[in-house]
């Protein structure tokens, strides 16, 4: 797999096959984060305002295959099952808390000047300072695992890793 490089604008032949991956137009695309070794995209970068409203989700998984792998261990119940052992475990609490304020940085990253200034005058800078990783406001709480594995696909986190280790396990 390879990374784009940040804030490269989507070319007209990646917008249509985003557009085909998600059945419609994509609102707010900014970027192709992370591309497959072919060039197709996995994984899209959103803008964090879409028609003048607050998006902290920050990345979205568009790649079909692992889409559905994603949802298949989620219908099994993947997401209780790693919530009880981040329930038990400090240092994993730790490390997704640490996750999220480094999504909320990156996120800021990729804010112009301009959208932050929009962003605070519509009163919105607390919705981007406190919501971290698909704009989960509970530092302790998995809700998706999807948008944890596009972030990590982007930059590595606790979630996704543990993700990768039952990937793995179940391969073998």
């Amino acid at each position: 797999m390879q990374e784009s490089a940040f804030d490269v604008n989507p070319d007209a032949d990646q917008i249509a096959a985003i557009t085909r991956l998600l059945g419609r137009e994509p609102r707010g695309l900014e970027e192709v984060a992370v591309s497959g070794d072919d060039g197709s995209p996995r994984v899209i970068r959103v803008a964090s305002l879409v028609d003048g409203k607050p998006f902290p989700t920050l990345f979205w998984l568009v790649d079909p295959e692992l889409g559905y792998r994603i949802d298949q261990v989620e219908a099994e119940g993947l997401i209780a099952r790693l919530q009880e052992r981040v329930d038990a475990d400090p240092e994993l609490q730790a490390a997704m808390a640490a996750d999220h304020r480094a999504h909320i940085a990156l996120r800021r990253q990729h804010m112009s000047p301009a959208v932050q200034a929009e962003i605070e005058r519509l009163g919105f800078a607390g919705v981007f300072e406190e919501r971290g990783i698909g704009g989960i406001e509970d530092f302790t709480r998995i809700r998706c695992l999807h948008t944890w594995y596009a972030a990590h696909l982007v930059q590595a986190n606790t979630i996704g890793t543990l993700l990768d280790e039952w990937f793995a396990g179940q391969s073998a």
